[in-house]
């Protein structure tokens, strides 16, 4: 008696902790297989290339999944994975990367995808790109940023030359746990200011810039990044389209994105 009570006990034990599995929903996008899911109430997708690539790399867009996708197309018929979760524009705060984090353990655990991945932060996208990548730069192979947001005092505060945009700023301040406008302009965690970590796991950065970008201005944050983050030894490369304002992304031919993702996953 004594035996199946400890084993009923077991039983139940391992059901309470067992996960709950999650549903998925599988369909296609860009002629490829893509799986759809939920994870803590926000949407998630991943999509599979036909023939994976040796050490199954993958590709990670915090933001903006279906937007100027040259390079994200081309490196799927090159064999990347294509990851995403919804992280409701939450420009990197700190809650943001929590929920990266779990994306991550569940995409590496159930799809055995490479512990390392290309970050493509465009736009405020670069927010979470660059602070997850310094949360954990021992799981970046590269970063690729993308007419990207380097400071929010730039944008969306608009302290700069670019126009802002007023109610992202005040809803980045909430995001944060802000107490005052003056509490997040005074904040020493933009990209621009925390790269020691980057630049000592050598992290290779891509930046694809408009140098007419009025609302991203180039000089309020690439050129400051890539100031600072060659003073710390760390490698990136610039690509300046001249009389480009924000939009468009990317590039015609995404071939230099490419193979820039690909010499660092071949590291």
């Amino acid at each position: 008696m004594i035996r199946i009570l400890f084993a009923v006990l077991a039983l139940s034990s391992s059901i309470v902790s067992a996960a709950p599995e999650i549903a998925v929903t599988r369909n296609q996008w860009q002629g490829h297989e893509q799986e759809t899911f939920s994870l803590e109430g926000r949407g998630c997708r991943v999509v599979k290339p036909a023939t994976p690539a040796a050490g199954k790399p993958w590709v990670w867009r915090p933001e903006f999944f279906d937007a100027f996708n040259q390079a994200d197309v081309a490196l799927l018929k090159e064999g990347y994975h294509l990851c995403y979760i919804d992280l409701k524009n939450s420009f990197g705060c700190p809650a943001s990367l929590d929920l990266m984090d779990r994306f991550y353990d569940h995409v590496t655990a159930t799809y055995g995808v490479s512990k390392k991945t290309s970050l493509f932060g465009f736009s405020r996208g670069g927010l979470y790109s660059m602070n997850w990548a310094n949360r954990h730069p021992d799981r970046v192979a590269i970063i690729y940023l993308d007419g990207a947001v380097c400071d929010f005092k730039s944008w969306p505060a608009g302290k700069g030359k670019g126009k802002g945009s007023p109610s992202d700023w005040t809803k980045l301040i909430a995001d944060y746990g802000f107490k005052s406008e003056q509490e997040a302009l005074d904040y020493k965690l933009n990209p621009t200011d925390n790269l020691k970590a980057i630049a000592a796991a050598h992290i290779p950065i891509l930046a694809v810039c408009g140098d007419a970008d009025g609302t991203v201005p180039y000089p309020e944050n690439a050129a400051i990044l890539k100031e600072r983050y060659t003073a710390l030894g760390g490698k990136i490369e610039v690509i300046l389209k001249p009389g480009c304002d924000h939009h468009p992304h990317s590039l015609p031919d995404p071939a230099p994105i490419v193979a820039a993702v690909k010499a660092a996953n071949a590291l």
